[in-house]
């Protein structure tokens, strides 16, 4: 990101080693259309059929609940402005995924003729649970990019930027100040903000990440929004249960809280700022790769090793994509995605593509939904972490972290997670 050219994405990158299917290529359709229709299904069901129930009250219940204090219809009216401030976002993210990944032709309905759209084939594709993960991706933006989501942003952050700044301090005074920038991958990078972090530390940061709701948001956020602020987002306007009174239903969070190239531009002046880049691949596919053996120089994995249905494979890839003497800083509880889950296997005994995931290679190395999972501790996960090979040097538990929490909320769920620190030795420890 230190020249013009490099300020934007210039597509989604396959990184795997065939061509994008047309499966992979319907996940990324439904992605995009699920912004689209964000607006839609959400005043559908979330004030739409609230408003059938409502009219088939009693007519002394409906009048009752029609006045004051209670001016229920009044609600659902701010409802659904606050879904269109919503949808605001949801519709930038749309079109800019269309222009900047390639995804849209040439719209003839459009005013000035130069709009683009889906094309007629994937119209249509998301389902529900496409936008689900799209209303999911807008309440994220609270957490990653409003000034009030900081606090959230500090704990789960606190630590990775605390390491990094001492391996920074490590590396230059190994190179005697010759200027070697540290190499650190986030996994996991969700909408982008650590990665975004890093980049303005003088890191050369590279986030990954296979959900391409996160990473059609995350482009737009870090490349194509005009300015901070530019859109205000209501986390808990789709949400009814809870809420101490109702205006704190519709608290709305301005969204940037900072503008990326306004924040670049002024780190680049100080000569401060790094590089950065993002890959769409599946983590295990990707980095078990030769090419990205020994890259880098930290792995920050936050909220991210709970994701692994097989916690041996990530640390294992992590081990390899580690120089040694490299770490692996990891914050987060262990939510654990894959639990309860049977074995995934396609028909024919092979193995299944993660969601959004690049291909795979020809090893057995098959990425995220590959077949086999178990859920451990967070005292088994440390004698892995081990086992492994990796030297723990710092652990902290209990620290409480919340994740897009509504402080204001009559429910109120706190995660108390983990952090520590392992360093990947120059040697190989025998750990048989």
């Amino acid at each position: 990101m230190e020249e013009e050219e490099d300020t934007t994405w210039k597509g989604v990158e396959n990184t795997g080693d065939a061509p994008i299917d047309v499966d992979e290529l319907r996940v990324i359709y439904c992605a995009a259309d699920s912004f689209q229709q964000y607006p839609r299904v959400a005043h559908f069901q979330t004030t739409h059929l609230r408003r059938q129930s409502f009219y088939s009250l009693p007519q002394a219940h409906l009048r009752l609940l029609s006045s004051p204090p209670f001016n229920y219809l009044d609600t659902l009216n701010k409802v659904d402005d606050c879904i269109d401030s919503n949808a605001e976002l949801s519709r930038a993210i749309f079109k800019a995924a269309l222009a900047n990944f390639g995804l849209g032709v040439p719209d003839d309905k459009s005013r000035d003729g130069k709009g683009l759209k889906i094309p007629d084939e994937w119209q249509g594709c998301a389902k529900n649970g496409d936008v689900d993960k799209a209303r999911s991706t807008l309440r994220q933006f609270y957490r990653d990019w409003s000034a009030e989501g900081k606090r959230e942003r500090d704990v789960c952050f606190g630590n990775v930027l605390r390491v990094v700044e001492e391996e920074q301090k490590r590396l230059a005074a190994d190179e005697g100040g010759g200027g070697e920038r540290l190499q650190v991958l986030v996994p996991g990078a969700g909408l982008g903000r650590l990665v975004f972090e890093l980049f303005l530390r003088g890191c050369v940061a590279e986030g990954n990440e296979i959900s391409y709701h996160q990473l059609l948001a995350s482009s737009y956020i870090l490349n194509c929004c005009e300015r901070a602020g530019q859109y205000t987002v209501y986390p808990w306007v789709h949400g009814f249960s809870n809420h101490r009174t109702r205006a704190d239903q519709f608290r709305g969070y301005r969204v940037p809280d900072v503008h990326c190239m306004t924040e670049t531009i002024r780190e680049q002046e100080k000569g401060v700022v790094g590089e950065m880049s993002m890959t769409a691949a599946d983590f295990l596919c990707e980095y078990a790769k030769e090419e990205n053996a020994g890259r880098f120089d930290v792995v920050a994995a936050v909220f991210f090793l709970d994701t692994a249905p097989n916690l041996i494979r990530y640390l294992d890839v992590i081990y390899g994509c580690l120089k040694p003497g490299g770490v692996l800083v990891n914050f987060g509880p262990l939510l654990w995605h894959f639990e309860g889950q049977m074995p995934n296997r396609s028909e024919n005994g092979g193995h299944l593509k993660g969601d959004g995931g690049g291909g795979g290679g020809d090893n057995d190395m098959t990425g995220i939904a590959e077949p086999g999972n178990f859920e451990l501790t967070d005292e088994e996960v440390m004698e892995l972490v081990t086992k492994v090979g990796f030297q723990v040097e710092s652990r902290e538990t209990g620290i409480e972290a919340p994740y897009i929490h509504d402080t204001e909320s009559m429910l109120q769920t706190v995660y108390r997670a983990s952090t520590w620190v392992a360093r990947k030795p120059v040697i190989k420890a025998d750990t048989s």
